[in-house]
């Protein structure tokens, strides 16, 4: 496996952004959300202070287990304890995808709308907190919209996985994981993983990461840290295909789960190698 380093701009605009849209090639932004508010004002204490009441959904690495636990939260937490937790050192417990900004739309004056590319999506502004050494599998976003995710506290480690990637990654079928070792890639169980050719970064306050369309990725907070990511798709085509892979993915994998527990594990596991050896990729 080879992680060639992602590339870092400033002062990117519309048109010497577009070949890394048209290419779907990542970028770091180093001062796209230089202006924000939310850069200076979004503190641990600032969340704690004023938000700290909120309750929020709590996953830790149980999330992608097979079962009772499979893509649903352990607990529900007040966010100035869930912080707290955080704060104490090395733990997997994290938030993702929680919306925050409908429970505090007052939020959305510190942060401004991207104007790097058409057709972000203005509902879909989403938080992730994540504690030093948690971690998210390797996956890919549903729905297919190319991600701006902008750091706000702590550092992040991302690994990036272009689509022609996914036959040699081992992807579960019915899913969008993998549950291949990024950090420690096992090449007599994976073979197909010595092709594989990604992107690292490490990713800092007040840097935006361009994780585009269909890219796989894995993150690693470094440090306690959070970001929010913006979504953005310009293209009629690629939004009709990411509903239809939340109405087939989604539904079946959650269905077949609840059936058969671990046992649709091993199917799935067993389906990925098959296909990686056949070089397929349905």
């Amino acid at each position: 496996m080879k992680l060639l380093e992602i590339e870092r701009r400033e002062g990117l605009d519309r048109n010497s952004f577009k070949p890394y849209l048209e290419n779907l090639k990542p970028v770091i932004f180093t001062d796209l959300i230089r202006k924000w508010p939310a850069t200076t004002r979004w503190t641990p204490e600032f969340f704690k202070s004023e938000y700290g009441g909120l309750e929020v959904p709590v996953y830790s690495s149980n999330y992608s287990k097979p079962g009772k636990t499979y893509m649903v939260p352990d607990k529900k937490m007040k966010l100035r304890d869930f912080i707290h937790a955080l704060e104490q050192g090395p733990t997997d417990l994290r938030m993702f995808l929680f919306n925050i900004f409908k429970h505090a739309p007052e939020l959305c004056s510190d942060y401004s709308k991207l104007e790097i590319m058409p057709g972000f999506i203005d509902s879909f502004p989403f938080m992730f907190f994540g504690g030093e050494g948690s971690a998210v599998a390797l996956h890919y976003d549903i729905d297919l919209s190319h991600v701006f995710l902008n750091q706000i506290h702590g550092r992040k480690r991302v690994v990036l996985f272009a689509p022609d990637q996914t036959k040699n990654i081992y992807r579960h079928p019915y899913t969008v994981a993998s549950y291949i070792d990024v950090n420690n890639p096992d090449y007599e169980e994976f073979p197909a993983l010595k092709k594989v050719t990604g992107y690292e970064c490490l990713l800092y306050p007040g840097e935006t990461l361009f994780i585009p369309s269909a890219h796989w990725h894995y993150i690693e907070y470094t440090d306690f840290g959070y970001s929010i990511s913006l979504r953005a798709n310009e293209s009629l085509a690629r939004r009709a295909k990411g509903l239809y892979n939340i109405a087939t993915h989604y539904l079946v994998d959650k269905g077949m789960n609840k059936l058969m527990g671990k046992k649709w594990r091993e199917i799935k596991s067993a389906m990925a190698k098959k296909r990686a050896e056949e070089g397929t990729l349905v």
